[in-house]
């Protein structure tokens, strides 16, 4: 298999890259409409085909790459069932493994910082990955005051469904602002500072309505724009709107 960690630094977003060698199919999980040509060329770089893109959640901090990269490589637009969106090809459900080629990702629903998000499961070999897109970050975890956010249903997904992972699971977010890239299952339900060390439910919603997070710069047009799989809504900023020019690869 070949993998790549990948990253958008504006809003500091992970983009992964998973190739399989045999079918040479390849999926980029949540790609940002910045880097689709950067991504893109790196998958035929590796002599693979773009069959998909595979999203956690809508996002609000960036617009994805999922409809330019549709339009430059034909490849599919996946992203949860829940999310009911029409521009997507393939609706996500737990339960149901999701295929790339040989590559199985386990679909787990970890609702909390939207209504319908989802991480996905890599068992490969003796390795196991998660991609927590924004439920479960390095030392903290996604903000829970937009987009049905809801800290109790966070906290539950976290324990239930990522913390229920053996210790040596590798953790990759969908968000770093501080340059790290990894993390393990074990590592978070020691030392996260909002979840770890035996951290209780009242105390983790305590943590939560005390941040007062500044209001995401980007929401009013990527929640929207994300709805359709990144395209360019009118209120995107002239200076963007470029960006979703299939013409500009980069």
């Amino acid at each position: 298999m070949i993998f790549r960690q990948l990253f958008e630094p504006e809003s500091s977003t992970y983009t992964y890259l998973l190739g399989d060698t045999e079918t040479r199919q390849a999926v980029l999980i949540d790609p940002a409409v910045e880097t689709a040509g950067r991504d893109l060329a790196l998958v035929r770089e590796y002599g693979l085909e773009l069959a998909c893109t595979l999203e956690t959640h809508v996002h609000a901090d960036h617009l994805t790459g999922a409809l330019k990269l549709k339009q430059l490589a034909g490849s599919k637009i996946a992203g949860p069932a829940q999310d009911e969106l029409p521009c997507t090809d393939i609706g996500v459900r737990e339960g149901t493994p999701f295929m790339v080629g040989n590559i199985a990702l386990q679909p787990l629903f970890t609702p909390g910082h939207t209504a319908t998000h989802h991480s996905y499961l890599l068992e490969a070999g003796d390795t196991q990955r998660v991609f927590t897109g924004y439920a479960l970050l390095i030392d903290a975890c996604g903000r829970t005051d937009f987009q049905g956010g809801d800290a109790a249903l966070l906290y539950q997904s976290i324990h239930s469904k990522l913390f229920s992972l053996p210790d040596g699971t590798i953790v990759y977010p969908g968000h770093d602002y501080t340059g790290r890239q990894i993390s393990t299952i074990g590592q978070e339900k020691v030392r996260n500072p909002r979840l770890g060390g035996g951290k209780s439910q009242a105390g983790f919603m305590k943590i939560m309505d005390g941040l007062d997070l500044p209001y995401p710069k980007k929401i009013d047009f990527a929640v929207p724009g994300n709805e359709l799989c990144g395209e360019c809504p009118p209120n995107v900023p002239e200076d963007m709107r470029k960006l979703c020019d299939v013409t500009r690869q980069g």
